[in-house]
């Protein structure tokens, strides 16, 4: 049966199973849209092609599944860059199809002409330029495999129009032999062992677990090591809900805004036990002060992650949850009781907190009732900055797949798209955007996508007129210049949502922001903007500023 470049994609697209994808038309991608027409695939049409992969992203960081995309060539593809960034920078599963010109001209300067290839080749796991429609078929194949084992992340397919228009023979291939790509699945047996002789021995270890947990679906396997061996256990950013922040052996999040104990719990450390992370530099700070005393045991399937940062004791290359699986049958527990209460005491002493007011409403505020009005049973997408780590920590996540946020790349205007792919792929989930005023903006003309498709996920702004992350280091460490972060010149966010067809709400007092949740939590059937007037210049803490260490956290303004 011989079918046209463009039938074969969406063929293929059928045999992967897609169920959903994302994009927006364009002229060389026509022949593509032509066939997508008929297809038993959701095609989601966003307002930009930015919303579109950031879509993708949050549905794939929501399933598990890969997020597809597709973009006309030149700047349809070229709009795509940041999202493919912020999705390779986390280890995110994406296949995306990009029109180019056709195989004549490439080269010339032809209009709506880019080298789509050249440019994100850094910031892929893979990517294809397909020269004959023969290959096109196996190129797919390869794609789905690539993005979505070993280290996840985005491959991206770059089909020439006259590719689109060609015909061949279709055949699917049902398996992929790649030469010179074999991710280890499982880890030696000799490093395991060698692992779990360390942790026995150890006196003040640490579990330090990151995204790589949530990628491989080893959350199971990771609160059974937990429940063996009693070792608290701190979590990167991207780690939140591997393992359940309500539990008392669960000291949240490390690192530049992370909390008081876990940060000196793994200051004091012995023995640091990494899963799925990579010891990035907001974890780290001042890398020659971090983890002084302990022994690394290192567990990532990625074998270039291991010792790229720290000096690694123990590596153990392979996938997450088949090491813990093999550590849990043979791991003991060590005798830890005393460094356990000592880390118990330090977590008591020293709680995340905020000065509240009865005048004025608290960021830190806000997040703590969405957290109580959904009782943790919510998946939070957050922008970034302030935002993003407000949520972080006053949000107590118990669940993999319910914190969606981008780590690696801080790409602004990411949380709310990355919602509607979310609510999307989880339908019966309450999805909840966690926002700056800033950081809303830059892709709110999504908001149309979420009212055509009556998806009620609830936008919270934490509206404080700033810039606010960067407004604080202003403050902190520029002389309290506000260089170009105040943004009093805004729309009105409840006129904007009638505007698109949503709800808006405006909260100016504390007393009104229960109702508010509430009402937004009540509404089944269209999105919901909350405009929460917060203190301007409320900071996030504890801080260690970049490049510092420790004991240099700081837990409040400086006098």
């Amino acid at each position: 049966m011989k079918l046209t470049g463009a039938q074969i994609i969406v063929e293929s697209l059928v045999k992967e199973k897609v169920e959903i994808m994302f994009g927006y038309p364009g002229g060389v991608v026509i022949p593509i849209f032509h066939h997508l027409f008929n297809a038993p695939i959701k095609f989601i049409l966003t307002r930009h092609e930015q919303g579109a992969i950031h879509a993708a992203d949050g549905y794939a960081r929501a399933t598990g599944k890969p997020g597809v995309v597709i973009a006309t060539s030149g700047p349809g593809a070229t709009n795509l860059v940041t999202g493919i960034a912020t999705a390779n920078m986390d280890s995110i599963p994406l296949v995306i199809f990009t029109g180019q010109v056709s195989t004549a001209v490439i080269g010339n300067d032809a209009f709506q002409e880019a080298d789509i290839t050249g440019i994100t080749r850094p910031i892929t796991k893979h990517n294809y330029l397909v020269k004959d429609v023969k290959d096109l078929a196996r190129i797919i194949k390869e794609a789905f495999y690539i993005a979505t084992t070993g280290r996840p992340g985005p491959v991206l397919i770059d089909v020439p129009v006259n590719i689109s228009n060609s015909e061949t023979e279709f055949h699917y291939p049902e398996t992929v032999h790649l030469r010179s790509y074999k991710p280890v699945i499982h880890g030696h047996t000799g490093q395991i062992q060698k692992a779990c002789k360390l942790i026995e021995q150890s006196k003040r270890p640490v579990v330090y677990a990151g995204g790589g947990v949530i990628s491989s679906n080893a959350s199971e396997e990771l609160r059974t090591f937990i429940k063996k061996t009693g070792i608290p256990i701190t979590t990167t950013l991207l780690g939140q809900g591997a393992y359940p922040e309500t539990d008392r052996l669960s000291l949240k999040m490390l690192g530049m805004h992370g909390t008081y104990y876990a940060n000196h719990a793994m200051h004091q450390s012995d023995l640091v036990i990494a899963i799925g992370a990579r010891f990035d530099d907001r974890v780290t700070g001042k890398i020659d002060e971090f983890i002084p005393h302990a022994k690394v045991i290192h567990i990532d399937i990625d074998p270039s992650s291991v010792s790229k940062s720290v000096a690694v004791d123990v590596p153990i290359v392979g996938d997450a949850k088949h090491v813990l699986a093999e550590m849990n049958k043979i791991v003991k527990a060590p005798k830890i009781d005393e460094w356990v209460a000592y880390v118990m005491k330090m977590k008591e002493e020293n709680p995340l907190t905020y000065k509240d007011s009865d005048v004025k409403i608290k960021p830190q505020y806000v997040v703590e009732k969405i957290y109580e009005l959904t009782k943790g049973d919510a998946i939070i997408c957050t922008e970034v900055g302030q935002n993003q780590m407000w949520a972080s920590q006053f949000y107590n996540f118990s669940k993999p797949r319910t914190f969606i946020s981008s780590g690696g790349l801080g790409t602004m205007g990411f949380g709310f798209p990355a919602a509607i792919g979310a609510q999307l792929g989880v339908p019966n989930k309450r999805v909840i955007d966690i926002a700056g005023d800033g950081s809303i903006q830059m892709n709110i003309q999504e908001l149309i996508v979420a009212v055509q498709h009556r998806l009620p996920i609830i936008v919270a702004i934490l509206n404080n007129g700033f810039l606010g992350m960067v407004r604080q280091w202003q403050q902190l460490f520029y002389n309290k210049r506000y260089s170009y972060t105040c943004i009093n010149f805004q729309p009105d966010f409840v006129k904007l949502a009638d505007a698109y067809g949503a709800v808006g709400i405006r909260i100016e007092k504390k007393a009104d922001v229960i109702p508010a949740i509430e009402k937004a939590l009540s509404i089944t059937d269209k999105p919901i903007i909350l405009d929460f007037h917060v203190d301007r210049e409320e900071n996030v803490y504890p801080m260690i500023p970049a490049g510092k260490s420790v004991k240099d956290m700081m837990m409040r303004e400086l006098a």
